[in-house]
């Protein structure tokens, strides 16, 4: 049960920051090469890789290098398990009793 705390945690903690929601925004579109992404950014190359790390650790964006450049993309497996996890985070229990709490 533990893992499964630190995996919600990994991938919702990647959304939590302003700027990697920013760059999924930009990947939407589909792949984009880590040149263009920094063109669209107002950020040093060292921050885009400090996001990127965190995005492709998480299982929301894929990367693949050709030559010197990387090249990423939204991951459609880690958005669909992403969805899962917040299904299952929210989703209620109906057991027809009434709470304990306060009675």
């Amino acid at each position: 049960m533990k893992d499964q705390y630190q995996e919600t945690t990994k991938v919702f903690g990647a959304l939590s920051d302003e700027r990697r929601v920013r760059i999924l925004e930009l990947l939407k579109g589909g792949e984009e090469c880590a040149c263009l992404l920094l063109e669209q950014l107002d950020m040093a190359q060292s921050s885009l890789s400090y996001h990127m790390k965190i995005l492709c650790e998480s299982g929301l964006v894929d990367s693949r290098q050709e030559g010197k450049w990387t090249y990423y993309k939204i991951s459609k497996s880690g958005s669909r398990r992403a969805l899962r996890m917040l299904e299952d985070l929210t989703k209620t229990e109906k057991t027809g009793t009434i709470s304990r709490c306060c009675n």
